[in-house]
């Protein structure tokens, strides 16, 4: 008994739920309006970023001032 001949796949890529959404934006918004909107959400992951880093640092220091209590 032959062993089936192995076939290329042609594989066609499946839409992402981010590039479906990335091209329904580059058809409603304009080039400005899009660049301001990913710097407003680059502005909002810093500022989370931070956020985070302030409790961490908080953490820290509370643990450091239990130690010298």
């Amino acid at each position: 008994m032959q062993a089936a001949p192995v076939r290329p796949v042609n594989a066609t890529a499946i839409p992402t739920v981010t590039g479906a959404l990335r091209a329904m934006e580059a058809l409603l918004l304009g080039s400005g309006q899009r660049t301001a909107r990913r710097n407003a959400w680059a502005a909002v992951l810093e500022d989370r970023r931070r956020a985070k880093d302030r409790v961490e640092a908080e953490h820290v220091l509370e643990a450091v001032a239990a130690r010298t209590s």
